[in-house]
């Protein structure tokens, strides 16, 4: 099986790319390094330094793919709010075109990497998947136009796609710097660095992570599962949350508390769909991923 992979330079993507070529898969890597590393990329695949937002450029390469995993984004809610006009070209017209590529190389199948924050605030948890959206920033917007696109595409083109609501992702390679930063990310930069961890705040916002490794696992069963094809929006949570500030107890060092900025309060995921239609559910303990992080300082 051929497989290309948007953003396989990056955090999730890198280690979908290390698995699907462990599996055998044949591997394709579009990637433009504005947030992905090279150092991610797996020798085993072939890289092509290319923009989803060019459709031209990346259209030749979807010939003869079997699976697209479409991971490429500005992926970060603060950056969206802050830089509106880039964001959305990089996460709807980069999505677009990724769909667009898709269906003229007659793809078998897109799977769509959204969030978990199309929900937002709710009123009741779990978040489960046929909740109407509250959308709280355009990254989460974005994410949300890129799940209609591929009902879209599903209906009017046939082209089978799938759509992984991903909760609040952790793991080796997350990044640290800036507006992409994730917090177990930047708390393990401050434990390395012997800086206080820095919690927004009073801290008792929580969230369900999600180890990498059971998001990569969650992204080749939507590849292969007979179930799906028509736009599914499924939720990938390690279906517990954790509040911010027991997490940064967890890393052990001193807490600097610093001002709140819009999010939501809370996240949670209904994961029986992805049980029943995936045959998937978290493997991986929250304490345990944690832990593992801590022994690369």
């Amino acid at each position: 099986m051929k497989t290309l992979v948007t953003g396989g330079a990056g955090f999730i993507g890198s280690h979908l790319v290390d698995e699907l070529i462990k599996q055998g898969y044949e591997v394709i890597v579009i990637d433009n390094l504005s947030n992905g590393k090279k150092e991610n990329l797996n020798p085993k695949a072939k890289f092509y330094k290319k923009d989803v937002r060019d459709l031209k450029s990346i259209a030749p390469h979807f010939k003869g793919v079997d699976f697209v995993f479409h991971l490429a984004a500005l992926p970060r809610v603060q950056f969206s709010i802050e830089h509106p006009i880039e964001a959305n070209d990089n996460n709807i017209n980069g999505t677009l075109n990724v769909l667009e590529a898709a269906k003229l190389a007659k793809v078998k199948r897109v799977i769509y990497s959204s969030s978990s924050s199309i929900y937002g605030d709710q009123p009741k948890y779990p978040y489960k998947e046929n909740m109407p959206p509250n959308l709280m920033s355009p990254y989460a917007l974005h994410k949300y136009v890129g799940e209609l696109y591929c009902k879209m595409y599903s209906f009017l083109h046939e082209l089978e796609t799938v759509c992984l609501r991903y909760f609040n992702a952790y793991g080796p390679r997350a990044s640290t710097e800036g507006a992409y930063a994730l917090v177990t990310a930047v708390f393990l930069k401050q434990k390395k660095n012997g800086e206080p961890l820095t919690v927004t705040g009073n801290g008792k916002q929580s969230r369900d992570f999600t180890h990498v490794f059971d998001i990569v696992r969650a992204n080749i069963l939507a590849a292969r599962s007979k179930k799906i094809g028509k736009a599914e929006v499924i939720n990938i949570g390690g279906g517990n949350d954790q509040q911010i500030i027991k997490v940064a107890r967890l890393f052990d060092g001193p807490i600097k508390f610093i001002p709140a900025r819009i999010e939501p309060k809370k996240t949670l995921a209904d994961i029986r769909l992805a049980k029943k239609l995936l045959n998937w559910e978290p493997k991986v303990k929250f304490d345990d991923g944690i832990r593992e992080l801590l022994k690369t300082i």
